[in-house]
C-alpha cells in the first residue's frame, strides 16, 4: 500500500497497529487489524482513490494528524523516521510523537481496549536514552495532562517502568477515579459502537445501542478538554454528550440528503414515453 501511495505522489505516515507492534520485545506479541495511515489533507482525495483502485488490505486513512493535530504537520513529518518492512521503507512518527498519539488516541476512545495501555507501556520501556520528554509534552496543555495520566496508569496497572524521568512524580499522582473507571470499562468488552445515524433507517435496537454511547469518565474528560483531577466526572460526561448531540444534529441534514439520493431511483436517459391518444 505504501508503494501504491508513493506512486500517486503521496507520502503516508503509519501509526498505531503495525508501528506499535515494533515496540514489543518479540514479534507476534501485538496483534493488529487494519492499517492506520496519516496523509496530508490536500493529498487525502488522491490517496483514497489510489487505495480504492489497488489496495488489498483494510486501511484506515486519516486526513491530517488526527490526535496530533495540536502539532505542526510538517514538523511531525520532519521528525519522523523510516523503518524497513521487507524491501520497503515505512515512515513512522518519532518515538515522542508516537507515544503522545498512542496516549491521546487511547483516552479519546475511553481506553476501551486493554491492548492500548499495553502499547503505552511497551513504548515507555523501549524508549531510547535520549528520549525527549519535553517534546512528548509539547502541545495543548490539557492533552499533555492526559498523556501524563496515561503514563501513570500504565505504571500503576502494568508496572511500566518510568525510571527517573522529569514527569515521574506527576505520573504517580493519578486521579482516584481513573483506575476504577478503566477496570469497569474493560469489564464491559471491546467498546465497539455503531454510528447512531445508521438507526435512522432501522430504529430497532437504537435504544440498546444508545446506551453504549454513554461516555465513560475517561472519554468524557477527553471530549471536553477537562482537567485530570479528582473532581467528579459526571458533569464532563454530560457536557460531552451535549457536544456530540449538537455535532450529530448539525450533520443530520447532510446525512439525510445523502440517504435520500442513494435511495432515489435512477431515471433512464432517452425521450419520454409516448402518450396514447384518447
Amino acid at each position: 500500500m505504501v508503494p501504491l501511495l508513493r506512486e500517486a505522489g503521496v507520502e503516508p505516515l503509519l501509526v498505531k497497529g503495525w508501528a506499535a507492534a515494533l515496540l514489543y520485545p518479540e514479534p507476534g506479541l501485538r496483534p493488529y487489524g487494519d492499517i492506520d495511515l496519516l496523509v496530508r489533507p490536500e493529498q487525502h482525495t488522491v490517496a483514497r482513490e489510489a487505495l480504492v483502485a489497488g489496495a488489498r488490505a483494510p486501511v484506515d486513512l486519516h486526513r491530517g494528524l488526527a490526535d496530533l493535530d495540536d502539532h505542526e504537520l510538517e514538523d511531525v513529518f520532519a521528525r519522523s523516521r523510516h523503518v524497513p518492512l521487507g524491501k520497503v521503507e515505512i515512515r513512522i512518527p518519532s518515538a515522542e510523537d508516537h507515544l503522545r498519539l498512542l496516549c491521546l488516541h487511547a483516552f479519546r476512545h475511553g481506553l476501551s481496549r486493554a491492548v492500548w495501555l499495553c502499547d503505552i507501556a511497551a513504548a515507555l520501556e523501549s524508549r531510547a536514552t535520549d528520549f525527549d520528554w519535553g517534546r512528548l509534552l509539547t502541545g495543548d496543555r490539557r492533552r499533555s495532562e492526559a498523556v501524563v495520566a496515561a503514563l501513570g496508569l500504565a505504571r500503576a496497572m502494568l508496572a511500566a517502568e518510568l525510571g527517573p524521568t522529569p514527569l515521574a512524580a506527576r505520573a504517580e499522582r493519578l486521579p482516584r477515579w481513573l483506575v476504577p473507571a478503566t477496570l469497569r470499562q474493560w469489564g464491559k468488552g471491546s467498546g465497539l459502537r455503531e454510528p447512531m445515524g445508521s438507526f435512522l433507517r432501522r430504529p430497532r435496537g437504537a435504544l440498546a445501542e444508545l446506551r453504549k454511547h454513554w461516555p465513560n469518565p475517561i472519554e468524557g474528560t477527553m471530549g471536553v478538554g477537562a482537567p485530570w483531577n479528582a473532581w467528579p466526572r459526571l458533569p464532563f460526561q454530560l457536557a460531552h454528550v451535549l457536544v456530540r448531540g449538537v455535532r450529530f444534529a448539525r450533520g443530520l441534514p447532510a446525512f439525510l440528503r445523502a440517504t435520500f439520493e442513494a435511495r432515489a431511483p435512477s431515471v433512464p436517459a432517452g425521450p419520454p414515453p409516448s402518450r396514447r391518444a384518447e
